[in-house]
């Protein structure tokens, strides 16, 4: 057994992640009504999801799985030419458009903002196009507005939710001098106060014990945001577009999280293509589709990553939440990985794969056909 590597004196202790532990996470695609959230799932997923020019066409949240292309996993599935392929893949809610005033319940808003509870992280569509065939539920197009308009909306949200939590902290404290709540009530205030600074919750500079009960809140400025600006054709085959910069400006000022910027046209047109003449007109028209550079980082954006296993039966990526530790990660195969065992057979096969994962990289292990069958 190789000798252990010495930790950094200097390193600093990787912070805690806001959001559920758990390796079944999704994203879902947000944004006031007619900015292409639905013409966007659709190219994604292929799926027949109605897109129609009106506010509000979106009723339930639409629900679909996107592999998550990587380049390593075909190689291995070349190189193995196994039974089975298991790709990673990201779950994705299309949800219905927000308007001003939804939490106060405008535009079936109470309805959506329990969807956008619901996910983990958040793809925040902004209409950076003008076309006077499509409708703006504001009347005119201005992405930073838009942005304004739907971080205060999922912010007040969660100042109703948080005063209503403190309430109910206060008075249970008046029944009870059990420490936790203290220690709860204290956190609430705090998050609380924050909020009604206009700031939102993923950017606080949160103790490890804040962060254990924001968890259990999931509250939905908690949550990761990527931004998607969706434009002309034209303007995304120059990479120029006049609301870019203002866009830029406000998001570094709100968290600097990641821009993407995509043309719904140009993906509905591309997906509606074959393959061979999809890759033609990219290569004529000097253009590339931005779906998979949006997939990955959504997938990254939700702290999801992935190990590999590989042999002749089968090549599968095994998701696992960012920060899992070894044992977690090898129980991801099968629970005894975790629990551990005591034939000899499967320890060694245990310690073999726990290893791998605790060196730090994006090793493949390959299990041999009986200890995965010996394993269950």
């Amino acid at each position: 057994m190789p000798p252990k590597a010495a930790k950094s004196k200097d390193a600093p202790a990787e912070r805690p992640i806001l959001g559920r532990f758990s390796s079944h996470l999704k994203i879902g695609i947000v944004g006031l009504p007619n900015v292409g959230k639905s013409t966007l799932f659709n190219t994604l997923t292929k799926l027949s999801i109605p897109a129609e020019n009106f506010p509000f066409c979106t009723i339930e949240p639409n629900e679909a799985r996107v592999n998550v292309p990587d380049e390593r996993f075909e190689w291995l599935c070349q190189l193995f030419k196994p039974k089975s392929e298991v790709s990673a893949f990201l779950e994705i809610h299309d949800i219905a458009g927000l308007v001003r005033g939804a939490h106060e319940g405008q535009g079936l808003g109470n309805n959506f903002l329990s969807h956008i509870r619901a996910v983990d992280g958040i793809f925040h569509v902004l209409r950076a196009f003008e076309d006077p065939d499509i409708i703006h539920v504001d009347d005119t197009v201005d992405p930073v507005r838009d942005l304004e308009v739907i971080t205060q909306e999922l912010r007040l949200k969660d100042i109703e939710f948080m005063e209503r939590k403190v309430e109910d902290l206060e008075k249970s404290m008046k029944r009870s001098n059990d420490k936790q709540l203290k220690i709860e009530l204290e956190c609430c205030e705090k998050v609380k106060a924050w909020l009604q600074e206009g700031k939102d919750v993923r950017l606080g500079d949160w103790k490890a014990s804040d962060i254990e009960i924001l968890n259990s809140l999931q509250l939905l400025t908690a949550k990761p945001v990527v931004y998607l600006v969706n434009m002309n054709e034209k303007d995304y085959q120059r990479k120029k577009n006049k609301f870019l910069p203002k866009i830029h400006a406000w998001v570094q000022e709100h968290g600097g999280e990641p821009i993407i910027p995509f043309s719904c046209v140009l993906e509905k047109t591309l997906a509606d293509m074959p393959e061979d003449e999809a890759a033609k007109y990219c290569e004529e028209n000097k253009l590339q589709s931005a779906l998979p550079k949006i997939i990955k980082t959504g997938f990254a954006a939700i702290n999801l990553i992935y190990f590999f296993t590989a042999g002749p039966d089968e090549v599968k990526c095994w998701q696992i939440r960012r920060q899992s530790k070894a044992p977690q990660a090898a129980g991801a195969i099968h629970t005894d990985f975790e629990r551990g065992c005591g034939n000899p057979a499967k320890k060694t096969c245990i310690e073999q794969l726990v290893q791998s994962l605790t060196q730090g990289r994006m090793e493949v292990y390959k299990l041999s056909q009986s200890e995965v069958s010996s394993n269950g």
